[in-house]
């Protein structure tokens, strides 16, 4: 055999063998790790899903974003086998994750991680009413116009909702401006949604079904939904979460840390105002949200079907968010993150 042909033949073999060992989990069944993070995770859980794959190739990661809620009733109602949950509020997993799989079983989960921060802010775009005028110190005037139109998302479903309601009803406070919360949410609903001030602490009562009466207020059933209305101009303003607001290149104003849901500092202000979901199903479990810093926080379900990859997947977001990802606030301190409650 000449050397070109000799040379020829190894080549074959060599493309053969190649092509089998990039084959090799194509041809097995890879193992499906199902997680639901909260929308606002959704950018940077698609990265980390990127990263992890290409660690362990013998895994198919499928992320499906929801609110915080509708994440977590994804396994508490309807019963679907996911292997990973991740929200946007740590008190919900306690809160809704915390009682029995069904009489006589044990909870759906007993802990969870705390692994990263946030702080909401109005976002906007070029196009929105009053961008050209719109400042850190009148941003609550701009809001309360009644030609601007405003977007949140579903407080019975997604967390940043209930969050938006918190942070007008604290500016209404912070600023001395009696009817602020009117003006930019509470009226635009029949009958209209009001604060009710008893004992110093200041609580919203919702109804049982979200639907504003005019155009001033539109809603979505998860903040990172707003993001296309926002865009076409069918709104001027989003409350969102500031990840989300630099992810996507949007303008945003900076809310003051006593009312932005994100300083540690500020605790105590934030826990004078309370939201009740008027969801009747969230009467025994869930219905009052108290307003605290926003800390994200991720678990594994009890009867997760993966449970080992599970665990590989959560240690590798804790690790990921270690490290400033873009568009994050500091993540919280490896010792919080290391805590399990």
């Amino acid at each position: 055999m000449s050397r070109s042909a000799a040379f020829l033949a190894v080549l074959g073999l060599l493309i053969i063998l190649a092509t089998a060992a990039g084959c090799t989990w194509s041809d097995q069944e890879r193992t499906v790790l199902k997680v639901v993070p909260a929308g606002s995770l959704l950018y940077p859980f698609e990265q980390i899903e990127a990263e992890f794959e290409n660690q362990h190739p013998e895994i198919d990661v499928q992320l499906e974003g929801h609110g915080s809620i509708q994440a977590i009733r994804q396994v508490t109602d309807l019963q679907r086998p996911i292997d990973v949950v991740a929200v946007a509020d740590a008190s919900l997993i306690p809160d809704m994750m915390y009682i029995p799989m069904g009489k006589g079983e044990e909870d759906y989960t007993d802990w969870y991680i705390p692994f990263a921060e946030n702080e909401i802010v109005i976002a906007y775009t070029d196009r929105s009413r009053g961008a050209d005028e719109i400042t850190p110190e009148n941003w609550y005037r701009t809001l309360a116009r009644p030609e601007v139109r405003v977007g949140f998302s579903n407080p019975m479903l997604d967390s940043c909702g209930y969050r938006a309601l918190m942070v007008t009803a604290l500016a209404e406070d912070y600023y001395n401006e009696p009817g602020l919360f009117d003006e930019i949410i509470g009226g635009a609903f029949d009958p209209p949604i009001r604060p009710q001030l008893q004992d110093g602490m200041i609580t919203i009562n919702l109804p049982e079904r979200m639907r504003p009466a005019t155009e001033k207020v539109a809603i979505r059933d998860g903040s990172i939904y707003l993001l296309s209305l926002l865009d076409a101009g069918g709104i001027d303003y989003a409350f969102e979460y500031r990840s989300v607001a630099e992810e996507h290149g949007l303008h945003w104003i900076d809310l003051p840390p006593e009312i932005n849901l994100g300083s540690a500092e500020h605790a105590d202000y934030y826990g004078k105002v309370r939201v009740n979901l008027g969801f009747q199903r969230f009467q025994s479990i869930g219905s009052e949200r108290i307003g605290q810093p926003i800390v994200y926080a991720i678990t594994v379900p009890r009867n997760v079907p993966h449970p080992e990859e599970a665990q590989m997947f959560v240690e590798f977001v804790i690790e990921a968010f270690r490290e400033e990802r873009a568009g994050w606030p500091d993540p919280l301190s490896p010792e919080m993150m290391g805590v399990s409650v």
